[in-house]
């Protein structure tokens, strides 16, 4: 194995073992717990609250921590509309600032494997021309991981203008949960059980979701293989 090669596979394995650590000290340290106290805090420091509740959304994020009890207590604590409001925004920083740290703890290293994948290389390119729409169809769907995904598209050419915008995506899910959050009174019972929102709009997330789950697989299978056809044909 070549220098640069373990080099990246180094860099891999430090990505993965920070990953599973966050899990594991999130169980030891009863994280659930913690973000109740921190959503507490936050409700108890009236207009400050914003600035808090944005700063630990976005610690969560680069730390892989789930955000969903923090946007389910964003509803709780601010109410649909400015709740939905603060939640995009600290949920589109924390999300920028992940990609920036994957972008630049990886994606150098990463460039230089894929000089001798010209195959991947084509690829790589076809994915960053159409960044925006497969941002914008990930951040649609609930099944791509949003804390992991913020540090994959980080190590791609995707523009970190077209990241930004395709955060455009996470706006219905946001607000369904926003408005999930909205329905409990007590932070204290945030994410131990989910109150009954309207089924018509939980269905209607759903359907979307699984749109955009078929969408963008079909579609980045289809500009890989264009990418790949246009490369042997050179």
């Amino acid at each position: 194995m070549r220098k640069s090669q373990l080099i990246i596979f180094l860099k891999f394995a430090l990505i993965v073992t920070l990953f599973v650590a966050a899990i594991l000290i999130a169980k030891a340290l009863n994280i659930h717990e913690l973000l109740q106290q921190a959503l507490v805090w936050v409700r108890s420091l009236d207009s400050f609250g914003v600035i808090a509740f944005i700063i630990i959304y976005n610690l969560a994020t680069v730390l892989f921590i789930p955000g969903s009890a923090l946007t389910l207590g964003g509803g709780a604590i601010f109410g649909v509309f400015w709740g939905s409001i603060y939640v995009f925004f600290a949920a589109t920083i924390g999300a920028t600032f992940a990609f920036l740290i994957g972008r630049y703890l990886s994606r150098d290293r990463i460039s230089q494997l894929l000089e001798k994948y010209p195959k991947f290389q084509a690829v790589d390119r076809a994915v960053a021309r159409e960044g925006l729409k497969i941002v914008f169809l990930t951040r649609l769907s609930p099944l791509f991981p949003f804390n992991l995904l913020n540090y994959a598209f980080g190590i791609t050419q995707v523009s970190t203008k077209d990241y930004i915008l395709g955060s455009i995506g996470m706006i219905p899910g946001t607000v369904m949960y926003v408005y999930i959050g909205s329905l409990t009174s007590d932070l204290a019972m945030i994410g131990m059980e989910t109150p009954q929102a309207n089924p018509f709009l939980q269905w209607s997330l759903r359907i979307i979701g699984f749109a955009a789950t078929v969408a963008v697989s079909l579609y980045v299978t289809r500009i890989a293989r264009q990418a790949l056809d246009h490369d042997l044909n050179d």
